[in-house]
């Protein structure tokens, strides 16, 4: 198992994106069509499904808004919630838009959300460290080396639908998301549902 974590890792190693820095400023402009469902400072809206996104890295960011943009993420079978996102991400109109409004979202900041979630957070603690802290790293912190975004201070009721989506291929089965497939493969390993929510109670606990 300890094998297959570090093969996984250094796939994605090679995997992870180029990416250039963005202008935060010239980023607002783009986030305003993003305030409705994620709020002015990221902070995410349960009600309508949009995560806090305030935590992420840029890199991370822009990785995923290509994903939309390009029809890796959002499109056939994947989730309602991912197919909302799709044109939304559509609307920036090239690379260098997306860089400036990953740096916008990267310099928000607000409150991690209250738990929602109920689980065994020891228990997640031996998941996550089994499977997910070599490429994720230790507290959950994330690796941008690896395109792997930090998990600490995200909401729990993404994370396990996130998990969930996961394992039911509506997220990374699509041939093009190399990163979605390796993190499918992470999240099958998991026994049960009952797992994910005990790692996502553990990560949520690392964000408090």
């Amino acid at each position: 198992m300890i094998r297959t974590t570090i093969l996984l890792a250094s796939i994605a190693f090679a995997a992870a994106p180029s990416f250039a820095e963005g202008d935060a400023a010239a980023g607002a402009a783009s986030y305003a069509t993003c305030v409705a469902c994620h709020g002015d400072n990221g902070q995410g809206n349960k009600a309508m499904s949009a995560p806090r996104i305030n935590h992420l890295e840029q890199v991370y960011v822009a990785a995923q808004l290509n994903k939309f943009r390009s029809g890796v993420r959002g499109g056939q079978g994947a989730t309602p919630t991912a197919m909302t996102m799709a044109p939304m991400a559509a609307v920036l109109a090239d690379d260098a838009a997306v860089a400036n409004v990953a740096a916008y979202i990267a310099g928000l900041e607000s409150p991690a959300s209250a738990a929602s979630v109920e689980g065994d957070a020891t228990m997640g603690a031996d998941y996550y460290n089994q499977f997910c802290g070599a490429c994720h790293g230790a507290g959950a912190v994330g690796n941008p080396a690896l395109n792997s975004p930090r998990l600490a201070g995200g909401d729990d009721w993404y994370l396990e639908a996130q998990l969930l989506a996961f394992r039911s291929g509506a997220r990374g089965a699509h041939p093009d998301d190399k990163t979605g497939k390796q993190m499918r493969a992470m999240a099958m390993i998991l026994p049960d549902e009952q797992a994910v929510r005990d790692v996502v109670a553990y990560l949520h606990g690392l964000g408090e």
